[in-house]
């Protein structure tokens, strides 16, 4: 393999695993934010044993995302030095508001842990707010960087040399309000729909006492409000993202939708595979004008089709099957969640039977899939270019070798911190089991 396949493939990598942990580090935040609200509202101590216990599992995690961001960090500089020598002249602001956005979300939650017994509800309210704003900021601030790849702004590349700087145009880039919006959100949605699982199992377990399982039942509506109420902000943003491509990016927009031929009332293509020869999606159900009616408001709007643009210039094909499957996912974790949550209001007294526990179990790695695919679409159909229409990928790429066996040497520590991860939280909470703190704990401290 050449040095740029396998340098996208270490990068990419190192960025589907730190995904898995900043995002929850965004999602879970909120939820404690939320059990502290409840508790203070309801004067419920289960809230209070909640958020102490969520806050918990969140800084075992942290403990993970911090040194594998930084690994992304590095990586940048060393994959990609033709790529960091555009960023560090045009994009560099994000950055370094991040580092105080981090700031403010580390201090806050060292006052939010070691000092709850001396703070009051509000307080602590305040103080995990804080927290709670820091992440979702990095969160943002780091998606201004992504998506000013995807819609440069704020400079000039002539001759090769970088003129006419511009850092807040490149900060306030076209797509930047409509995927900073989707990141947030599908990370809320995340974070709650994983602690529905984990809520969803334990009332599925048949030892559970009837304080553990009213505890669980409490955290699992929370999480469910939160996040069917995220996952159809996400689809009602997905219209927004349409519009933002077909407007910046059409060539992304049609190969996720396999369309080749520029037309009015164009079809949105589910499924199937697009197949350059024929020039169409084979084994797709279309839908006649909604692809035009999300493009453009309207269902006679014209489409630009792949054709349009030069083959070597088209992305990798199989970007429409990850697109099929991240909204496939989305409507149907909305289908999901919205159904229990009726089932909850019509047969409340009949609690959730243990089919739909089993459903509402697989909602959190299927919103982490949901996760992980949405970003691979991001960027691989972004490709031949690092910074759309302006660098290509090969340009960018570091010319070094062994680039193979450092990609074998990051998939095995990967790997070992997952297995790692998960013990430590499974011998965590199996040390402090919740029947304990149900009985001890006033819900006030850690």
């Amino acid at each position: 393999m050449d040095s740029v396949l396998l340098s996208r493939m270490l990068f990419g990598t190192s960025m589907a695993f730190h995904i898995i942990f900043a995002t929850l580090g965004v999602g879970v935040t909120l939820m404690i934010f939320f059990a502290e609200l409840m508790h203070w509202i309801r004067k419920d101590r289960d809230y209070g044993v909640m958020a102490k216990r969520w806050t918990k599992g969140f800084a075992i995690l942290l403990g993970v995302a911090i040194p594998s961001g930084t690994i992304v960090g590095v990586m940048l500089s060393l994959l990609w030095p033709g790529f960091m020598e555009i960023v560090g002249k045009v994009i560099a602001v994000p950055f370094q508001i991040e580092i105080f956005a981090f700031f403010l979300e580390a201090v806050f939650m060292s006052i939010y842990v070691y000092a709850a017994d001396r703070l009051s509800s509000v307080m602590r309210i305040i103080s995990v707010a804080v927290v709670a704003f820091g992440a979702s900021s990095s969160a943002v601030l780091i998606n201004i960087a992504h998506s000013w790849m995807n819609t440069p702004a704020g400079f000039q590349l002539t001759d090769g040399r970088v003129t006419d700087v511009d850092p807040w145009a490149a900060v306030l880039n076209a797509s930047m309000p409509v995927t900073s919006k989707h990141v947030l959100a599908t990370a809320y949605m995340t974070g709650a729909f994983v602690l529905v699982s984990i809520a969803a199992y334990r009332l599925l377990r048949k030892a559970s006492s009837d304080a553990e399982r009213t505890y669980h039942k409490k955290g699992l509506m929370l999480a469910l409000a939160v996040a069917l109420l995220a996952s159809i902000y996400t689809a009602a943003n997905g219209h927004d993202t349409a519009k933002m491509l077909h407007n910046e990016m059409p060539l992304k927009l049609a190969a996720a939708e396999g369309l080749f031929e520029t037309q009015a009332s164009a079809p949105l293509a589910i499924m199937g595979i697009p197949d350059p020869e024929q020039e169409a999606v084979v084994g797709g159900i279309e839908i006649p004008g909604m692809l035009s009616w999300l493009a453009t408001g309207s269902t006679d709007g014209v489409v630009q089709g792949l054709n349009d643009f030069p083959q070597d210039e088209w992305p990798p094909l199989f970007v429409h099957t990850l697109f099929n499957l991240m909204v496939g996912i989305g409507f149907s974790l909305i289908g999901i969640a919205g159904f229990a949550l009726l089932w909850s209001i019509f047969f409340r007294k009949r609690g959730f039977p243990a089919w739909l526990l089993i459903l509402l179990i697989a909602t959190g790695p299927l919103s982490m899939l949901g996760i992980e695919f949405g970003w691979i679409f991001s960027c691989v159909a972004r490709q031949p270019w690092t910074i759309y229409g302006i660098q290509l990928t090969s340009n960018a790429a570091t010319q070094s070798g062994n680039i193979g066996i450092l990609f074998i040497l990051f998939i095995t520590l990967y790997i070992v911190l997952l297995v790692l991860t998960s013990l430590v939280l499974k011998y965590f909470f199996s040390r402090n089991p919740l029947q304990r703190e149900l009985t001890v704990s006033n819900g006030e401290a850690f």
